[in-house]
């Protein structure tokens, strides 16, 4: 394999670092051309310090010279997500990898595919919100993307032997999160700090209460539907606490094929990043023999209405999905602001989704003033 040079978006975020312990591990293989964050500037510096990194992006402009002042000036110090747009594109890169959170990812992962790069796709909200569009231009542009998503990745590469056998179903696996074997009246007085326990995975604050509410499960439905080209009808949900399998294909003989691990992002990250070739990595291995048992539920949409507003979304079709999105961006922030209960975040997507109004083929345009105009009508529930 040669050498590669990457772009990450979202280098701060879980996935972002954890991106960058995949290049401290394999130094020959991957080099780091730029770097973004939001706001978290002295780990932005720190990291680009570490590994080298000649072009750095700030998007918060209060945090801009905070930044310049700490680097060397042979490192180039820009601001905003446009910046980051037109360095995804440039000639040096090979692999963007898209970690950061929310609908803010969209707008430099679409650059990064019209410019015909590689994606390793850890930003889930660009599928949710745009998927018609992102992989009509991905198609276009022949951009390939890997995905990062430990489900995703697990349904990608048991798809990997299947030739052109038809697949049956898409079965994704959940945690279940911290709230699984609560009661429901617990789980409406839950607050922030229970919330963000989650049992298996070390992820950032809004996918921790997204897995919560599983509503990033419902993400993920919307994500496969896109990635793989399947119908909702075809893509089931099922609870596997132990989180050893990370997802499973079925086939037309009912032979099942899985994916297992231990949970460790650094996998998915490295494949897509490297494909098809997998890289040595540190970390635990998977040991049979302390399993002991792999259990599985179905999962309990009465608890997690979420779940339910994705499948609806996704028939409803058009900017719906989009409107979810940006309708649970809100309510999700408003949570971990302590404004609003967390059976108020299923409600208020409900609400937005009921009273948006309908796009049924939205340009890009059309997605976001969907967001626009979804993220203030959830605000203006709270």
């Amino acid at each position: 394999m040669s050498a590669k040079t990457i772009a990450i978006l979202g280098s701060t975020g879980s996935i972002g670092t954890q991106t960058l312990d995949v290049v401290r591990q394999n130094p020959e293989l991957f080099s780091v051309f730029m770097i973004s964050a939001n706001s978290s500037a002295a780990l932005l510096v720190e990291q680009a310090l570490a590994f080298h990194v000649p072009h750095v992006v700030i998007c918060n402009p209060a945090k801009y010279q905070e930044v310049r002042d700490a680097l060397p000036a042979s490192v180039e110090v820009h601001l905003g997500i446009e910046a980051a747009c037109g360095l995804v594109q440039a000639p040096e890169v090979d692999v963007v990898v898209a970690a950061m959170v929310g609908f803010s990812g969209l707008r430099p992962t679409l650059s990064a595919i019209r410019a015909g790069k590689i994606i390793a796709l850890a930003n889930k909200e660009t599928l949710v919100a745009a998927g018609a569009l992102v992989m009509s231009e991905a198609a276009r542009c022949h951009a390939p993307i890997y995905p990062v998503d430990s489900e995703h990745s697990a349904i990608f590469q048991c798809l990997q032997g299947a030739g052109d056998n038809p697949v049956r179903l898409i079965h994704l696996t959940a945690s279940g999160g911290p709230f699984r074997t609560w009661p429901r009246e617990e789980i409406a007085r839950a607050r922030k700090e229970q919330a963000l326990k989650h049992p298996n995975w070390d992820m950032g604050a809004k996918i921790t209460i997204d897995s919560a509410s599983m509503m990033n499960k419902g993400f993920e439905v919307i994500e496969a539907r896109w990635l793989f080209g399947l119908p909702a009808s075809q893509i089931h949900v099922v609870v596997h606490p132990e989180s050893v399998i990370h997802s499973m294909v079925e086939f037309e003989d009912g032979a099942v094929i899985a994916q297992l691990g231990c949970p460790d992002m650094r996998l998915p990250i490295a494949l897509a990043m490297a494909y098809p070739r997998r890289l040595p990595l540190e970390g635990k291995r998977l040991h049979f023999s302390e399993l002991h048992a792999l259990t599985f539920f179905e999962p309990d949409k009465e608890k997690f209405p979420c779940l339910q507003l994705a499948f609806d979304a996704i028939e409803k079709g058009g900017n719906i999905p989009c409107a979810m999105n940006a309708a649970n961006e809100a309510a999700v922030a408003a949570f971990l602001k302590d404004r609003i209960g967390f059976y108020d975040i299923p409600r208020t997507i409900s609400r937005v989704m009921e009273r948006i109004g309908y796009v049924e083929n939205p340009a890009l345009d059309d997605i976001f003033a969907t967001h626009e105009e979804a993220f203030h009508m959830a605000e203006s529930l709270f």
